[in-house]
């Protein structure tokens, strides 16, 4: 660590004896409050004007949130929609439990934080075993899934759980390389910690969602690489989860042999005195007022685009647009995801760093509007041109917003987070708002099965009555007797109004008042005194 940084962390020490926080009462007086420090005030940098270092260190921080992505990209992403061709949507909610390890991670980051070797660094002492045990799992995945994801009906649990050992590797990765980016990056660098992290996430996830969605697909590959049809794809699961396996490996070895982490980084605590402080430190962060509201609003803000991010894509399947036509509109939409990241990690600074995550707030309630239209107005005979091009540009403006919350909260978490208990501090916000994210999904999947009405009329030569075909099976049962399902409620677009009335009501009513309460705040009212 180099002299300026000890001498910035003396300072932000010091700073912590004035911690004050106001009470909920006078929260509608903030606004018109002035700022007393004037750390996001600083120079905002272009990624060409960072210090070398900086630039290395960017790089460094890209490639691990990479590793990170490819996991959650098949977990959150691919994973899904090949369970969704035989399971029920309430099914596919039960599978989502694999992603909780990212809103648990809070539970066991003071042991990351405080266990460590001082010759290894401390960073490193958990993110090296961590990748090598996330390869090995890799590489047995890859040599076990085949028989489980044939006969996922019946194995549905135990593919949750592999996954769920496989996310919560990611979410322990996640927590040491978190806290590795606030001292990996000089202090007016810290904005592209969170710009790190949207590109090496975004690329991880683009490459086990679009990238192994298309070369799973054996329509993709008969069209675009085959004379001859086959229904083989080009990349199977095993095989995909055999070479990251592998690429795991090496890329572990290359960080663990080159990349030295300074030895002062390390905190006085150590052993089960030092996680015994770190759990201290963590309640001590979580009993600060304006965390504690900062909390609130992760945990319900996210509620109202549940519907469209976790179904939408899935109804748009199941009307009859092609997985490689998913794939490619995330294509397009990636090289615009790493373009948003990059800017919004510019716009996230200033007096006003939350000031792009309530405009892009307001943009996801519409555009959580406009994506079941896209669903409503299906063509019946099938997604041409036009209509294609619609669902692009849609994608691509919603990802929009998403990304630009998802990159503007992140470096406001950057910029309050006291380097001290960097790695705690960080993943308690970040845990909370993942969280925000998760919790509803699963009732989120069980509503839309639940308000669903649909009825398999048999043929006029059948014997059978009219029955059910709301779930997947059901459905099944009905094309092999060659009957119609009718489809009188669809329980996606009652889900989905439901979310976004009270994401209105949240925002207009409490949510944007808090945020602007929030922003204005000094540094010194997110310290704790005493750690």
């Amino acid at each position: 660590m180099s002299a300026d940084n000890s001498i910035e962390l003396s300072h932000r020490r010091k700073a912590t004896s004035s911690s004050q926080t106001l009470p909920i009462s006078e929260f509608e007086f903030e606004e018109e409050r002035p700022r007393v420090e004037d750390h996001h005030n600083a120079k905002n940098l272009s990624l060409g004007e960072l210090p070398p270092a900086d630039r290395k260190n960017f790089i460094i921080l890209v490639g691990l949130y990479l590793l990170q992505g490819i996991p959650v990209g098949l977990a959150f992403g691919s994973i899904p929609f090949i369970l969704k061709s035989k399971l029920s949507y309430g099914q596919v909610g039960i599978f989502t439990l694999a992603s909780y390890p990212y809103s648990l991670k809070l539970l066991w980051s003071p042991i990351v934080d405080a266990i460590y070797s001082k010759t290894f660094g401390r960073r490193k002492s958990w993110i090296v075993p961590i990748q090598f045990t996330s390869s090995f799992v890799l590489l047995w995945l890859g040599a076990a899934i085949r028989p489980y994801m044939e006969n996922a009906e019946q194995n549905v649990g135990k593919i949750t759980f592999f996954f769920f050992v496989l996310v919560f590797l990611c979410a322990t990765q996640d927590i040491a390389v978190d806290g590795w980016a606030l001292t990996l990056l000089s202090h007016p660098s810290l904005s592209y910690a969170s710009t790190a992290q949207t590109i090496g996430l975004n690329s991880g996830y683009f490459m086990s969602f679009t990238v192994f969605l298309a070369f799973n697909s054996p329509e993709f590959a008969n069209k675009y690489f085959r004379s001859q049809p086959s229904d083989i794809p080009l990349v199977s699961l095993s095989q995909y989860l055999t070479t990251w396996g592998l690429i795991y490996l090496v890329m572990t070895v290359l960080v663990g042999i080159f990349k030295r982490e300074d030895a002062a980084q390390a905190s006085d605590g150590e052993g089960l005195q030092g996680i015994k402080n770190v759990y201290h430190s963590m309640l001590q962060v979580l009993k600060l007022r304006n965390i504690q509201v900062l909390i609130m609003v992760h945990v319900v803000a996210k509620f109202a685009f549940q519907a469209n991010d976790a179904v939408t894509n899935l109804k748009l399947v199941e009307k009859g647009l092609s997985k490689e036509d998913l794939a490619l509109t995330v294509l397009i939409d990636f090289p615009f995801e790493i373009m948003f990241g990059y800017y919004t990690a510019k716009w996230s600074t200033g007096a006003h760093p939350l000031r792009p995550w309530m405009m892009a707030f307001v943009g996801r309630l519409g555009f959580a509007l406009l994506s079941m239209c896209q669903v409503i107005f299906f063509p019946k005979e099938g997604a041409g041109n036009l209509y294609f091009l619609f669902i692009i540009v849609v994608h691509v403006l919603g990802s929009f917003m998403s990304t630009v919350q998802f990159v503007s909260i992140n470096a406001f978490h950057t910029q309050i987070a006291d380097p001290l208990i960097g790695g705690t501090y960080m993943t308690t916000l970040n845990t909370i708002s993942n969280l925000g994210g998760q919790w509803p999904r699963l009732i989120i999947f069980y509503g839309v099965d639940y308000f669903t009405k649909a009825s398999c009329i048999p043929p006029q030569d059948s014997p059978l009555l009219p029955f059910s075909c709301a779930t997947e099976s059901q459905k099944k049962e009905c094309k092999d007797i060659h009957g119609s399902c009718n489809v009188s409620v669809d329980g996606y677009y009652i889900m989905n109004i439901f979310c976004v009335f009270i994401g209105v009501c949240l925002f207009f009513g409490w949510i944007r008042r808090m945020m602007i309460y929030l922003q204005k705040l000094p540094l010194s009212s997110w310290r704790v005194s005493n750690i």
